[in-house]
């Protein structure tokens, strides 16, 4: 069973675990990127961990361009992610419409290499 490893592990993830991630730019209406990263993190995420296939999620917030979102979710297969998207992205989208200058596009991608470093959520480097 495919899965990224989670901070209490210092390992490698190579392409043999197959996962696939939907890699998705927002951009907030000004000074909403805070209120969008609580958002998904109350609203949002319960509805992924309850999605047949989903491994983990990673919210990215610029700190140079303050209204600059970026979400990657991670999967264990690309047909789990397409399912998401099909069934519970229109939702996802309602939710976060108020706050969004246009409705986010996703992008996919095969995961090739995943390395962590333990890197707390909030911390930097």
């Amino acid at each position: 069973m495919p899965r990224l490893p989670n901070r209490a592990d210092d390992a490698t993830f190579e392409r043999r675990d197959a996962v696939f991630t939907r890699v998705v730019a927002v951009r907030t209406k000004p000074g909403k990127a805070r209120e969008l990263a609580k958002t998904i993190h109350a609203k949002i995420l319960p509805i992924l961990e309850n999605q047949p296939g989903f491994v983990d999620e990673i919210l990215l917030v610029s700190d140079t361009e303050p209204n600059q979102i970026l979400s990657l979710s991670f999967w264990k297969s690309q047909q789990d992610a397409e399912r998401y998207s099909h069934e519970q992205y229109p939702k996802i989208n309602e939710l976060i419409s108020h706050l969004v200058e246009s409705a986010p596009v996703p992008r996919t991608y095969n995961v090739d290499t995943f390395t962590s470093h333990n890197i707390p959520a909030g911390k930097p480097c």
